[in-house]
């Protein structure tokens, strides 16, 4: 139970609020704002205000609150900067680019997961401001090899370019190129829990399997409005724009409640890296056999964490995890299968 359950909802009411505010202010009081796609804009507030308040309810707990709190407090710090400048922007593009971590499993895997990663983060570079009005592209009358646009950002001129040129073509096909990466990976991870039986052990219908198809979803009636205008001269064009909006509408409501909530949790966890990284020199070894297991202040993080949760068992966060498997094995089968 919360010990102040207001909170959270005060601070996902305030960061909607912020949100609505910056919306009205950057397509210039509306003026800019484009009413066909104002679905998307509303989902995107109640996307703020589920994935705020979440946070605010997981940060509340006592082990994700020490994780905020060390590891914010590693991105923020002074001393760490003025000793490492350079550590903070490598822990960011190796854990939260290019997501290394993931390639010491399945090299597979992690060229899937760059694939569905960069392809939601182009999608979402391109929609969101798109959406709020703060991106419009207007038509130049101006002469050259094909029809002449201009990209406005908050109502202003910042870059013109030819629609016929390839630049232009990326420009106006971005979100195709976003939604092709994104059924790449999707697509890949839904075979493999299809298959792969590690995987398909324990897997939970709406956890693992409806955010890859909701992703699918997007990705395909999204290509396919493409194809209706390009290929069948805008037929079907009305039911997919409906379907799409109300896959994407349904999809970013979901999203602060689902698995891809680790998304918004990933920069305290890069945080947490900085704070091991900064505490070097200090090593802590197994109780057991002396091996080496972590720095010293991340350990004593571990068993204040355990602690904090009532864990009676602190102390193993000393032994290294082949002792601690060696360890369960002795208490199984001295507990549980005497005799064996």
């Amino acid at each position: 139970m919360l010990r102040h359950p207001w909170r959270p909802v005060i601070g996902a009411t305030i960061a909607s609020v912020v949100l609505a505010l910056a919306i009205v202010l950057g397509s210039r009081g509306l003026r800019t704002f484009d009413s066909a796609l104002a679905p998307y804009a509303v989902a995107t507030v109640f996307l703020v205000f589920g994935a705020t308040y979440r946070y605010l309810v997981w940060i509340s707990r006592p082990g994700a609150q020490r994780l905020f709190r060390k590891g914010f407090g590693a991105l923020f710090s002074w001393d760490n900067f003025r000793r490492t400048p350079t550590a903070l922007p490598r822990m960011a593009a190796t854990y939260l680019g290019f997501q290394k971590f993931l390639g010491a499993r399945s090299k597979p895997r992690w060229v899937a997961h760059q694939l569905l990663f960069w392809g939601c983060i182009l999608a979402a570079l391109i929609t969101f401001p798109l959406t709020w009005g703060w991106f419009t592209f207007t038509a130049n009358s101006g002469s050259g090899s094909g029809p002449q646009y201009t990209m406005n950002l908050w109502g202003f001129g910042i870059l013109k370019f030819d629609a016929l040129s390839v630049f232009g073509w990326i420009m106006f096909h971005g979100l195709d190129i976003a939604a092709v990466l994104v059924l790449a990976g999707a697509g890949y991870f839904l075979v493999r829990r299809m298959r792969d039986r590690e995987a398909t052990t324990g897997q939970r219908f709406g956890y693992d399997l409806l955010p890859l198809l909701a992703l699918i979803t997007i990705s395909v009636t999204g290509l396919l409005l493409t194809f209706s205008s390009v290929f069948l001269h805008g037929g079907g064009y009305e039911f997919l724009a409906v379907l799409h909006m109300a896959s994407v509408v349904l999809t970013l409501i979901y999203l602060p409640f689902g698995k891809f909530f680790h998304i918004i949790q990933r920069p305290a966890a890069v945080g947490m890296q900085l704070f091991k990284y900064t505490a070097q020199g200090k090593v802590a070894h197994c109780v057991r056999c002396g091996r080496e297991i972590d720095t010293a202040a991340y350990l004593e993080n571990l068993r204040g964490t355990m602690r904090d949760l009532g864990l009676s068992f602190d102390e193993w966060a000393g032994t290294c995890p082949e002792c601690k498997r060696r360890l369960r094995g002795q208490a199984y089968l001295s507990s549980v299968k005497k005799g064996f």
